[in-house]
């Protein structure tokens, strides 16, 4: 029995956190539950007299508590062991082990480890995947069994580096063959969309001088960080200069030919080729404009890569070749332009990301002995106290040991409006000191912060592609060599077979190798995830990657655990009904004073609750715990009580005849009239009333008058009614609530936030059942809940979505989708960016494809010029899909849940 006395009152609410996942079971200092005599008690009072409890009406606290909170346990353990049936996956480098007889023999060793499930050894790469049972062996185990059997395992490094000028899919196809012809080398991933390059390598074997040598052995430069360049910078560029500067010798070449022909003098004629001014022009033109996409062919030769540089440098060589100047200084010219178009684009999408990793400061304002100073913030360890004023962005994750102010989030939580903090508060890197000054001890490292990881998975979002990636890619290994398979027919089989002019079909077939190029439709569905996903980061939802943001447009039903998710997972005041005159203030002040010294739940609240409405302390003595029924204290030299109804029935209180004011008190609802002035009647309707609500009762009074009346409940989070109907507008067909609270509390929150079913009473393995069950009847079921406590029925979701993640790693690594603020209206906005997500996908994948068939099909029949080609086909659409692409970043939550919170239970008092 809680020494509190309140030893079930409140339960419905306060244990079905316990019951909800086993988060939140309370410690000893409460031990509700545990008297069976006063257990049995309350379910009498409970059957008999619902009036007589004091809200829970003992469900929490029955003779069956201890046994239930057993299979809890052992079910959460249960639920537990399967979240880890599939094992961990190590990767190891195992250098030496270069052929198969080597890899049997270091299969057969690590095999004999009894927690190893599958080995796969790869002699080719010397790399080695070990997946085993964390329960019962771990990575050492498993180093140990492959030096064991001869064979040295190499330390592996992953080092990043800014590509800018990677910026399609074909330049990442270079960069990857050169990296794969590095030694050393174990994995890598380059990233055309952000333009950054990771490399998992053997410092053993390859040098960071290595890597860099590959990349830019391929054609690219490699820079640092904080060196990339803004979008405008693209057209100041030396690139950019060459370009115009061709152009311009173009123009001239094209006056000089058609309008000033006069003075296109014949300057010499070699081999009986004629040489015009015009013919310099347009070879200046070439060797201006050309030069960097020759460059690039050459790497791509080297490379053995059939792409767009290796199709345009042979495109730019013939021409030259058959003395056609115009069309070679053309195509360098206009393909020039194209590239630069493209990597302004692509500039423009990664600068989302680029304003992401500048949102934490460079340096820190540090406090060390007596001294203040200023140091860069990698130098910052934990445990510092670093001084933040107004206006200055918070440069480490830390917590507020002096000061107050309010602190922007946005960057990180996406929520607009300002946190207050004070002592004892939890701040994030990046946010905003809005006014005052804060010193905050830090609690990670720059590397560590929530800031730092969520810029981390945002880059590494892409790794994993969509099914319309794979599908692109797919199409586009078939799509370059058919296209330039027709390019080469179509300007050798007409002037061989039938005598055709060849200039004239070496033409079509220059502008058919032009449309060979895959970019636009390549680049068409990444350039679409990035922004999305940046999106999503700037408004404080953190997609794990493009999969999962395609996925969750496809779903249908969502699933959303309650405590903590649909309501705010603590206890607070809803109802405040003053008795016999009173005022509510009064009966909340006398309340909480009689609480202040108790540590449950529901006493907690009270006085949290007093303490937010200002209500003055008032001093107490003589405080004492009523076994079962709740606590008394002396206050301003008379005994008040606060307790469960039985408590007051036992004082010889007529709980069915409880006084009102006569003047038109503030309770008007239940009151009825008799001799002595109005009265309610609180046995048979205020507290079942309230009951049903899935509230908590508390009756505050003295042994002459009952106060009033105090009800608490996990409160509903205001725009969870709106959030819930919102997805049903959004395409889900069905929002089901999953909880181990019990039936009759879980259907009173699920009418009040308008779910279409609710599931109760489950323990952690019954909700994996239960989203098992949806996924098989609805084929994609997205789950929501807290990230840890949930993790068996999230990793049965298709989806996983874990709420009010920001500064919780567990939850960060365990889900697919972390909405980083308790904030509902974050997953219809998830689904509403998922859906438009879905639909440019669409149009860019679509548009690409309709017109690169169109040109296909022109070009053969001298329908389209290579200037067409080039500007519509190429330069247009890789401009027309990014700028597509880009408007996803102007998706916002929905300003209109403001205006649609839910009824949450509204506190009947004035205080």
């Amino acid at each position: 029995m809680n020494r509190d006395g309140h030893d079930h009152d409140g339960g419905e609410n306060a244990h079905d956190h316990a019951r909800d996942g086993s988060e939140h079971a309370h410690g000893a200092g409460d031990a509700h539950g545990t008297d069976d005599a006063t257990d049995a008690a309350h379910d009498t009072a409970d059957t008999d007299a619902p009036g007589a409890t004091c809200g829970c009406d003992g469900e929490c606290a029955d003779s069956s508590s201890a046994s239930e909170s057993g299979a809890t346990e052992a079910e959460a353990t249960s639920a537990a062991d399967e979240g880890v049936a599939d094992g961990e996956t190590l990767r190891l480098s195992v250098p030496d082990m270069d052929c198969a007889s080597c890899a049997d023999k270091v299969t057969k060793s690590v095999r004999a480890d009894a927690g190893v499930r599958d080995v796969d050894a790869q002699p080719t790469t010397g790399t080695l995947f070990v997946r085993f049972d964390p329960r019962t062996t771990d990575g050492d185990a498993v180093r140990s069994r492959v030096e064991g059997a001869g064979y040295a395992v190499a330390d592996e490094e992953t080092v990043r580096f800014s590509v800018p000028e990677m910026d399609c899919a074909s330049c990442a196809g270079k960069v990857s063959n050169s990296l794969e012809s590095v030694s050393g080398v174990v994995s890598f991933d380059t990233q055309p969309t952000t333009g950054r390059v990771t490399v998992t390598y053997d410092p053993d074997v390859a040098s960071r001088g290595d890597l860099v040598a590959a990349i830019e052995g391929a054609g690219y430069a490699v820079e640092d960080d904080g060196e990339s360049d803004s979008p405008s910078d693209v057209w100041r560029s030396r690139r950019a200069l060459k370009t115009w500067s061709g152009a311009v010798f173009l123009a001239t070449g094209l006056a000089l030919e058609f309008v000033f022909s006069a003075l296109d003098a014949v300057l010499a004629a070699p081999l009986g080729y004629e040489v015009s001014v015009a013919w310099v022009l347009y070879t200046a033109a070439v060797l201006l404009a050309g030069i960097p996409i020759l460059r690039n062919g050459y790497y791509s030769a080297k490379n053995l890569s059939l792409d767009i540089d290796f199709l345009m440098s042979a495109g730019i060589l013939g021409a030259m070749a058959v003395n056609m100047p115009f069309e070679a200084a053309t195509l360098a010219v206009l393909f020039s332009v194209a590239e630069l178009l493209e990597r302004f684009s692509m500039d423009r999408a990664r600068d989302s990301l680029r304003e992401l990793m500048e949102l934490s400061p460079d340096t820190a304002t540090v406090r060390r002995g007596e001294a203040e100073s200023v140091v860069p913030v990698e130098d910052v360890a934990v445990g510092e106290t670093v001084l933040i004023r107004p206006g200055e962005r918070i440069p480490l994750d830390g917590v507020v040991t002096e000061g107050t102010s309010a602190v922007d989030e946005s960057p990180i939580t996406g929520e607009s409006v300002p946190v207050d903090k004070g002592p004892g508060d939890e701040v994030f890197a990046g946010s905003i000191v809005a006014e005052g000054y804060l010193e905050v001890e830090t609690t990670t490292l720059a590397g560590d912060s929530t800031l730092s990881q969520v810029v981390s998975m945002v880059e590494d979002a892409n790794r994993e592609k969509t099914e319309a990636e794979r599908f692109i890619d797919r199409f586009a290994r078939y799509y370059t060599p058919i296209i330039v398979a027709g390019a080469i027919l179509t300007a050798s089989v007409p002037p061989l077979l039938f005598g055709e002019p060849f200039r004239m079909w070496f033409v079509r077939a220059l502008t058919l190798l032009v449309v060979a190029c895959p970019c636009a439709f390549v680049i068409s569905t990444p350039v679409s995830v990035v922004s999305g996903i940046t999106s999503a980061a700037r408004n404080g939802v953190l997609v794990k990657g493009g999969q999962y943001l395609e996925a969750m447009s496809d779903v249908e039903v969502v699933a959303i655990d309650k405590t903590g998710t649909l309501t705010t997972g603590e206890l607070g005041v809803t109802d405040v009904v003053a008795l016999n005159g009173n005022d509510p203030t009064d009966v909340l002040g006398c309340a909480a004073a009689i609480e202040s010294r108790s540590e449950h739940p529901i006493a907690q609240a009270i006085v949290g609750h007093a303490a937010e409405r200002d209500v003055p302390d008032r001093e107490i003595r003589d405080f004492e715990s009523i076994t079962g029924e709740g606590v008394k204290a002396v206050l301003d030299g008379e005994t008040h009580y606060a307790g469960k109804p039985a408590l007051f029935e036992s004082l010889g209180f007529d709980l069915e005849h409880a006084h009102v004011e006569t003047d038109g008190g503030q309770v008007t609802k239940d009151a009825r009239d008799c001799d002595h002035g109005t009265f309610l009647d609180l046995t048979n309707e205020v507290i079942p009333r309230l009951q049903s609500e899935g509230k908590s009762v508390v009756l505050v009074g003295t042994e002459d008058e009952i106060e009033g009346v105090v009800a608490v409940a996990d409160t509903v989070r205001p725009e969870a009614a709106w959030a819930v109907s919102r997805l049903r507008e959004l395409g889900v067909s069905r929002v089901v609530m999953l909880t181990g609270d019990n039936e009759r509390t879980a259907q009173v929150i699920g009418e009040r936030v308008g779910v279409d079913e609710v599931r109760a009473d489950l323990l952690p393995d019954q909700k994996v059942d239960a989203v098992r069950e949806l996924a098989a009847e609805y084929d994609s079921v997205a789950m929501v809940g807290d990230g840890v406590n949930d993790a068996p029925a999230l990793a049965a979701a298709t989806v996983a979505i874990a709420m009010g993640a920001a500064g919780t790693d567990t939850a960060l690594e365990t889900a697919d989708v972390a909405l980083l603020s308790d904030d509902l209206t974050r997953l219809p906005y998830l689904l509403d960016l998922s859906n438009r997500t879905s639909s440019v996908i669409r149009q860019n994948v679509w548009a690409s494809l309709l017109v690169k068939g169109a040109l296909a099909v022109g070009a053969p029949l001298g329908l389209v010029t290579v200037a067409m080609a080039i500007v519509v086909g190429d330069m247009g659409m890789s401009l027309g899909v990014t700028t597509n692409a880009l408007r996803l970043a102007g998706v916002e939550p929905d300003s209109a849940a403001a205006d649609h919170e839910s009824a949450s239970p509204a506190d009947s008092s004035a205080a």
